[in-house]
């Protein structure tokens, strides 16, 4: 069974763009590509055991299991080492990304502290959004008593987009809930 936000994109989002920027071609309607979802833990360093927990929980957020990703180089004032374990990352696509992002936009969101709607500040200039998250509570996956550390994760939403504006436009059509 196909994801039901990638139905909502093929029955009323790309013909709403197709009509929005004039596209003559089904193809040329920008389109989600990847989702990558990064906890990043300088903490790590010293209790390499955050980092146990990091994965798990990312993991069940996203269906996936993260890659754990090194530090390239050495930089003595953070005693950081080069490979030494600082985090993890997911790349999701395909079904899961559309699942993932409709979790996102419908539970998780919501359930923020005096959420009032993300920025719409926050493209790269090339139809890609990025959106930081201060704690993975806000996830309902993760149960509140097993958690032993809050950690902040940052979800980078890239799009096929040309334009920020495009990019923008697709997201609002897929129940991004931007700020006004």
């Amino acid at each position: 069974m196909a994801a039901r936000l990638k139905e909502h994109y093929k029955k009323t989002v790309a013909p709403a763009l197709m009509k929005e920027f004039g596209y003559a071609n089904l193809m040329a309607v920008p389109k989600l590509e990847k989702i990558s979802v990064n906890i990043g833990l300088g903490e790590a360093t010293q209790n390499p055991k955050l980092l146990d927990g990091a994965v798990g929980e990312l993991g069940l957020i996203t269906g996936q299991k993260p890659v754990i990703t090194k530090a390239r180089k050495s930089i003595a004032a953070f005693k950081l080492r080069a490979g030494m374990s600082i985090g993890c990352t997911v790349t999701i696509r395909g079904d899961r990304m559309y699942e993932f992002l409709d979790r996102l936009v419908n539970v998780a969101l919501p359930r923020v502290r005096d959420f009032r709607g993300v920025s719409s500040k926050s493209f790269d200039g090339r139809g890609s959004y990025t959106l930081g998250i201060r704690d993975q509570l806000i996830f309902p996956e993760i149960d509140y008593n097993k958690v032993e550390k809050i950690k902040g994760m940052n979800i980078c939403i890239t799009t096929t987009a040309a334009t920020d504006a495009e990019g923008l436009a697709l997201l609002k059509h897929l129940g991004m809930p931007f700020r006004q």
